[in-house]
């Protein structure tokens, strides 16, 4: 199926779906959901840009990942990026065929095309890589595969272009197919639905701080655990649960006149502690995790930015599993520091 065919069959989908819009129904159907989740935690997904039933294959189960007003994404830490799009189970032999017939009879793709189509699916069976009836006699026994695309509609959400294939229940899809789902795809379309909390960090001195003098900085421990999303295919009773666990904070001070606790401004997570909480008769320690600013801030602030790294893990159906890269998430906060004032006598 040529992607410009596939593209103009979304459009005329999406005309129609516009034209008749009414009521929401339940999906019914292969991977099948609502398009409301069923409850907070879990979601379906699958980028249904073409009007069929099956709004989403992919479940994902959100209910132990980061929630609040500012949890946010991971950004990896490499160029790597979830798929963009993918394939995996989408349509019964009926279903197919009321997805096909509506395109077929409104003429919108050409009649040259329209009837090599209806030669592959409908009246075919005898050539390779054609099929009678849309496969009516295996109702039940596999599934039409299709093409998924990732809601946020990244670059190379259109890279997806193979015709719509049937593979039995048991069966791999075939082998030319790049990016049918598996655990390691749920794995990585996990990863881009994780959310982790946000970074703001407690400061001593809180709110404005003095010139030469230690900040201590920490974040809540109770806040920072890991975290995790399953993502699954229940038609192909296969999942995969990708997790993130902190390991450090960064502390960028937002000036070149300051200094870090360590030196690197990065501090390591012991005991699931982020740096440590200022105690009193403390003030001129060293703190294990900080900054000491070295020029007033004047009438302004200095934007202390604050990032955790959390490494990034996953397991799957089958004993699958591996690394993904670190992600990374941050946030910046304004800092007052001001000289410190002396009285001459």
């Amino acid at each position: 199926m040529r992607s410009g065919s596939r593209l103009l069959i979304a459009l005329a989908l999406v005309s129609s779906i516009l034209a008749g819009a009414g009521p929401a129904a339940a999906d019914t159907g292969i991977g099948g959901g609502s398009k409301t989740p069923p409850d907070p935690g879990q979601k379906t997904s699958g980028g249904a840009d073409d009007g069929t039933l099956n709004a989403g294959v992919i479940v994902f189960d959100r209910s132990k990942n980061g929630t609040g007003a500012s949890a946010g994404p991971v950004i990896s830490s490499t160029s790597w990026t979830p798929p963009a799009c993918w394939y995996a189970p989408k349509y019964s032999p009926a279903q197919l065929k009321a997805y096909l017939e509506p395109i077929w009879n409104a003429e919108s793709t050409g009649s040259q095309w329209d009837l090599e189509q209806r030669n592959k699916y409908e009246k075919g069976g005898e050539a390779p890589d054609t099929y009678k009836d849309f496969n009516k006699d295996k109702t039940g026994k596999g599934y039409w595969w299709d093409s998924y695309v990732n809601e946020s509609f990244p670059p190379g959400w259109d890279k997806c272009t193979k015709p719509i294939f049937w593979v039995d229940k048991g069966d791999p899809p075939p082998a030319d197919i790049d990016n049918a789902v598996t655990p390691k795809i749920l794995a990585e379309l996990a990863y881009n639905e994780i959310r982790v909390p946000g970074t703001k960090v407690t400061l001593a001195p809180a709110g404005t701080t003095k010139v030469n003098l230690p900040t201590w900085a920490w974040l809540d421990g109770a806040a920072f655990k890991p975290v995790s999303v399953t993502a699954s295919v229940p038609v192909l009773d296969i999942s995969a649960t990708t997790t993130a666990e902190p390991v450090s904070l960064k502390i960028e001070p937002g000036t070149t006149d300051a200094q870090t606790y360590p030196a690197s401004g990065v501090c390591q997570i012991n005991n699931g502690r982020i740096g440590e909480p200022y105690a009193k008769g403390k003030a001129h320690d060293t703190p294990p995790c900080g900054v000491e600013y070295l020029r007033s801030s004047g009438d302004g602030t200095y934007p202390l930015k604050a990032t955790i790294t959390w490494k990034i893990h996953w397991t799957g159906s089958g004993g699958a599993g591996g690394d993904l890269p670190d992600g990374t998430f941050g946030a910046t906060q304004d800092v007052t520091v001001q000289e410190i004032q002396a009285v001459n006598r």
